[in-house]
């Protein structure tokens, strides 16, 4: 008895070990992959869902903590009338400027996978030849209240901060305006070091746009878990490659390998076309369960309902528009970065 389990053990390793090398092999060759930068991602990605606005704004929510905790808000978005929000901040452990899209409600989900198996490239990206985009994930960003509001916390955090980092994350359809949120910011405001890591993101363009966009923002991973139904979507046809949907690079793809006492996870990083075969399209999109989840962090809407909770002590930080969307501003000492970014200088290393 004791022999096999040293043999499992034995064999355990080196499984480990041959994944490990696999992806310090590919890091060597310039992949940007992080993993600990993508559990703390995934929490603002998780994190932007959050309904009640007092607790998001003042970043007091039960999701609030563990790895974001000391985040400063400077800027909250919500666009009722599409059901859309977002926030922008400071993140002292990272030094940078966090930008999170939220996705999909969660009652919607359904309806709006069925849609996205239907859905045709219908709208020319302007500023490049062929490159065609999804209206739908386009007008999300660019056509509602999210864009300016992003805009300008990110020119007034830069003005308190300098040019530090910015990365924008996002899930699902949060990840899809967080691609577009990186573009603008870099092909539009000429903004340096500009980094995108979505989960669960959907296609949202063409080949041409494909390279288009990792041309301009090449710091990008798209991390996709298992069977995630909505990475396969909308469909990628390998007979029409100029005429469908295509992802962009770089995707990690999180699958388990292993069986019982030597299951584990890999997290592997694919080659730069954006569809490696041998990644998430080597297996059949077909789970709800796994776009859920990502790193074990549940990430979905609490009750799934398009609704928002607003305590009245926040009107003093905002503003509502006619269609009762809600910009949620204030203003935050450039001197609080710096002491937290000072006191954690010898703490987590990303």
């Amino acid at each position: 008895m004791d022999g096999r389990i040293l043999l499992k053990c034995v064999i355990f390793m080196c499984l480990i070990a041959c994944s490990t090398g696999r992806e310090l092999k590919l890091k060597d060759q310039g992949t940007i992959y992080n993993h600990t930068l993508a559990t703390i991602l995934v929490e603002y990605a998780a994190t932007v869902y959050v309904t009640d606005l007092t607790e998001l704004f003042t970043w007091t929510c039960p999701r609030c903590d563990d790895l974001t905790k000391g985040f400063q808000i400077i800027e909250l978005i919500v666009d009722v009338k599409r059901c859309l929000q977002a926030f922008v901040g400071v993140a002292p452990d990272l030094n940078a400027i966090v930008i999170a899209f939220r996705g999909t409600q969660g009652t919607s989900i359904q309806n709006w996978i069925v849609d996205l198996y239907w859905k045709q490239l219908d709208i020319e990206y302007p500023g490049t030849k062929d490159a065609m985009v999804h209206h739908g994930f386009y007008s999300a960003y660019h056509n509602t209240t999210l864009r300016p509001g992003v805009l300008s916390a990110v020119k007034r955090a830069k003005e308190l901060y300098g040019d530090i980092p910015i990365m924008v994350t996002g899930h699902s359809m949060g990840g899809a305006m967080a691609a577009f949120c990186g573009l603008d910011l870099t092909v539009n405001y000429g903004s340096q070091n500009v980094s995108v890591m979505t989960f669960g993101q959907p296609r949202i363009g063409n080949a041409a746009f494909a390279s288009y966009y990792s041309k301009w923002v090449p710091n990008t991973i798209r991390v996709t878990h298992e069977h995630d139904v909505v990475p396969h979507l909308p469909p990628y046809y390998h007979y029409f490659p100029e005429k469908t949907y295509h992802h962009f690079p770089t995707e990690v793809w999180l699958h388990n390998l292993g069986f019982e006492l030597l299951a584990y996870t890999e997290e592997k990083v694919c080659d730069n076309s954006g569809e490696d075969p041998s990644c998430s399209r080597s297996v059949a999109g077909k789970s709800i369960m796994d776009h859920l989840t990502y790193y074990g962090v549940r990430i979905g809407g609490e009750d799934g309902f398009c609704r928002i909770v607003m305590n009245r002590g926040l009107t003093a930080y905002g503003t509502v528009d006619v269609d009762g969307n809600v910009i949620l501003s204030r203003d935050i000492p450039a001197s609080v970065l710096r002491m937290n970014v000072e006191s954690n200088e010898k703490g987590r290393s990303i």
